[in-house]
């Protein structure tokens, strides 16, 4: 039975602005392969780096593509799981919550969050490699789609705009961050009075960057995550489980239970 420690329970209630991070962690609860997950079925003899790249695009621009339509396809199955719910009820609970994340799906979204910040882009919104219009994915029959993802070659759709191949909407390897997203996350980082890490290993840089910064901004940071990461150091608590089970015990200690034990 997990302990949750008063002093955390009273830095919950009490918290004015609430920061959470996420990470593959939590995707993973909802059966979303981690990107560092070992790939299988078409793309067992690829190397998932090589995909995640400019280079990997420009040499073959239909399999990168397949492989994000695979990847994109897996996410549309998929349903949030508890933590994702338990951060959409913990932002009405609390005066200001900022949810950055590591993750390009949208189950944070699904479950009812809004204005998540997305440090490494999204499946869910491409745009054209040589002039970055947006480009919105149409309506497509199931069946259709699943035909298509039975290959893992896919060719791109070509830009209305200026007839460029359309490019997965993510941060590939060796690309910024969107400046825009990261000032924000990182102003909140420095404001917030409570951090909660959740789901991530801290491998990512510079995302990983952002729980240092809160700690000496003053703030509390807290990890939740089953095994030991390179945050155990810098969280004044780390809460050892699941985030689908955790985050609900500690929201419903803060909120709804009267006693320490959840």
């Amino acid at each position: 039975m997990l302990t949750i420690p008063q002093k955390l329970i009273d830095k919950l209630q009490q918290a004015q602005h609430l920061v959470i991070l996420t990470g593959a962690g939590v995707s993973a609860e909802s059966g979303i392969p981690t990107f560092r997950d070992t790939l299988t079925g078409l793309w067992e003899n690829f190397d998932a780096e090589q995909l995640a790249c400019e280079d990997g695009f420009l040499a073959d621009p239909a399999l990168v593509w397949g492989w994000y339509e695979w990847r994109r396809h897996r996410v549309l199955k998929a349903q949030p799981n508890p933590a994702h719910q338990t951060i959409a009820q913990l932002a009405e609970r609390v005066p200001k919550l900022t949810l950055i994340t590591q993750n390009v799906d949208d189950l944070q979204e699904r479950a009812g969050n809004q204005n998540v910040l997305h440090l490494h882009g999204s499946l869910h919104h491409p745009r054209c490699f040589a002039c970055e219009e947006p480009y919105v994915f149409p309506e497509l029959d199931e069946a259709i789609r699943a035909i298509q993802l039975k290959e893992s070659r896919i060719e791109p759709p070509r830009c209305h705009r200026c007839g460029g191949f359309v490019r997965p909407g993510v941060i590939w390897f060796g690309e910024m961050l969107p400046s825009e997203v990261w000032d924000q996350a990182l102003a909140a980082c420095l404001q917030c009075d409570l951090l909660l890490i959740v789901g991530t290993s801290g491998l990512v840089w510079p995302a990983a960057e952002l729980p240092y910064k809160a700690d000496s901004a003053g703030a509390c940071v807290v990890q939740i995550n089953p095994t030991i990461t390179s945050f155990n150091g810098v969280a004044k608590f780390n809460l050892n489980g699941k985030a689908g089970e955790v985050l609900p015990r500690l929201y419903s200690a803060a909120f709804v239970d009267k006693t320490l034990e959840c």
